[in-house]
Parts: C-alpha cells; structure tokens; sequence
C-alpha cells in the first residue's frame, strides 16, 4: 500500500479556519475531495488543494504505485499553528493596539486503497461447518423465547 503526504508551512491563515476545511475531506476519495474543494467558500480551499494535488503526485512517484489515482484516498489532513507576527495598531488616546497575524502548517497525506478480492466459495470454506452454526443459532433463539414465556409480566 502506498503512502504520500505533503506539506505547506507558513501558510497566512489561522489552523482553526484550516481545520474547518480540512474536516470535510478527511477520508474522501482524491476526485471527491478535490471537487469539495473546488466548490468551497474558503480562501484556505485553494491553499489546501494545492497541497492535496502535491500529495498525489508525491504517490505517483513512488515505487510500486499501480497508476490507478482513482484508488487514492485522504488519510490524515491537518493544520498545525505556525508562528505568530505580533503587530502594533495605533488606539485612540495614545494607547496601542496588538494584532496576531497568524499562520499555519498544513499537512495532507494520501494512501491506495487495498484491492478488494472475491470471497471464497461456501464450499471451499466449509458448508457443513455453517450449517451447525445455523442451527446453533436457531436453538439459542428458541431458548431465549422460552425464557421470555416463563417469565411474568411486569405490573404497570
């Protein structure tokens, strides 16, 4: 299974807005979270798509990639609280005013999904086998009606 991540730092936006983005395509498929992206009001959108699409050709390039994108997923995105800039703003009566421009450190990783194999034939996994299982089942079940017959009704 491949794995690539890539990373912007110092990034002229606060993590906590970052996260808000991020949380909507933690899991997705690339394509779905390159579109959520693309469609999204945020500024930091542009920002993490960028960094999205460094991380897919980060997995293109390594060794033993199948070629198939579409496989591709979002494993982990996060943002991370960079350094601050600590500005002064002129206050009325001669008083100052501190401004905190920050920034962030944004982090996406991408992974291949396994491929899914066909299970295997009932008779190969062993029919008699499930059939005990069945009827272990259905006895436990008519106990547990028994069980429940016996018992009195509660008073209301």
């Amino acid at each position: 299974m491949i794995q690539a991540q890539a990373t912007a730092r110092y990034m002229r936006t606060s993590a906590q807005k970052a996260k808000l983005v991020l949380d909507q395509i933690r899991g997705r498929d690339v394509n779905a979270a390159l579109a959520t992206l693309q469609y999204s009001r945020k500024a930091v959108a542009r920002d993490i798509e960028k960094v999205l699409r460094s991380a897919i050709a980060n997995a293109q390039h390594k060794d033993g990639f199948s070629g198939d994108v579409d496989r591709l997923y979002v494993t982990a995105c996060f943002a991370d609280q960079g350094p601050s800039m600590k500005r002064v703003r002129p206050a009325p009566m001669g008083r100052a005013f501190r401004v905190v421009k920050r920034t962030a450190h944004l982090t996406v990783g991408v992974a291949e999904r396994p491929v899914r194999t066909a299970p295997a034939a009932p008779a190969a996994r062993g029919g008699a086998k499930t059939a005990k299982t069945k009827t272990r089942a259905r006895d436990e079940a008519a106990k547990a009606t028994t069980a429940r017959a016996r018992k009195p009704a509660a008073k209301r």
